[in-house]
């Protein structure tokens, strides 16, 4: 069954438990290489699995509003393929951008939508 949270507020959520579940972590870390100027909108997170590795994969839409929030939105999509993500028990098997979609009314927006496979290393 997928875990979808939809307009939640994770920095506050995360900020209030003090254990931290593998997707919750991996959003506090996207939100961090997203310079803190990103929105996490949507997150869904899948069961995966194969012969030999198990974990899940994570799909997020990030919004980001206003003209400095873009521009770091913007580095965001060009640096998450080859960011080293540190998740303790955990490997970011793969990161890629899905789709972006650029605004200008009523002012600067970025929205994209971002895949991670997370794979757990027990």
């Amino acid at each position: 069954m997928p875990i979808l949270t939809k307009g939640f507020d994770f920095k506050r959520t995360i900020a209030m438990r003090s254990k931290r579940t593998p997707g919750e972590r991996l959003a506090a870390a996207v939100l961090n290489l997203a310079e803190n100027e990103g929105r996490i909108v949507v997150h869904s997170q899948h069961p995966w699995a194969s012969i030999t590795f198990t974990g899940s994969r994570h799909t997020m839409s990030l919004a980001f509003t206003g003209a400095h929030a873009v521009e770091a939105g913007e580095r965001f999509v060009v640096n998450l393929a080859d960011h080293e993500f540190s998740i303790p028990r955990h490997l970011v098997a793969d990161a890629e951008v899905r789709s972006v979609e650029h605004g200008l009314l009523p002012e600067p927006r970025l929205s994209v939508e971002i895949e991670v496979l997370l794979l757990d290393e027990d």
